[in-house]
């Protein structure tokens, strides 16, 4: 699994940063490696030097392998906030694509009993 990293002027990319975000994605996405050939990680602080509540963005895009990729995103109020509401919303966007894939018609229709309506109307004569 391919990580990639990156922020923008005013969030500091550091190697402190960068291992957290891979641990983060490697803990949660541990079940899905072999499904998913990368991940890239964006982070950016919208208003800048301003402040201001929920302004750091973090959008996530994976890659599965033979599918489309898939992008979320999330703002947060700091970095950790962001990063763990793409990282859910990616769960739930990835879970819900591999459960298409493996069962695309959700599973088979249940048919009422030709029989049983045979008898209520055998009983109607």
């Amino acid at each position: 699994m391919n990580i990639e990293i990156r922020t923008d002027k005013n969030i500091q990319n550091n190697d402190r940063l960068i291992s957290y975000v891979r641990a983060e994605l490697n803990e949660e996405f541990q079940r899905h490696s072999e499904r998913i050939t990368h991940f890239s990680v964006h982070l950016s602080d919208e208003n800048g030097d301003k402040g201001g509540d929920d302004d750091i963005k973090c959008m996530i895009e994976a890659r599965p392998a033979g599918l489309k990729p898939v992008v979320v995103n999330h703002k947060g109020h700091n970095v950790d906030t962001a990063l763990h509401g793409a990282i859910d919303r990616l769960k739930r966007s990835l879970e819900h694509l591999f459960e298409k894939r493996e069962n695309p018609r959700g599973g088979q229709l249940e048919f009422a009993d030709a029989d049983a309506d045979k008898d209520v109307i055998d009983d109607e004569d």
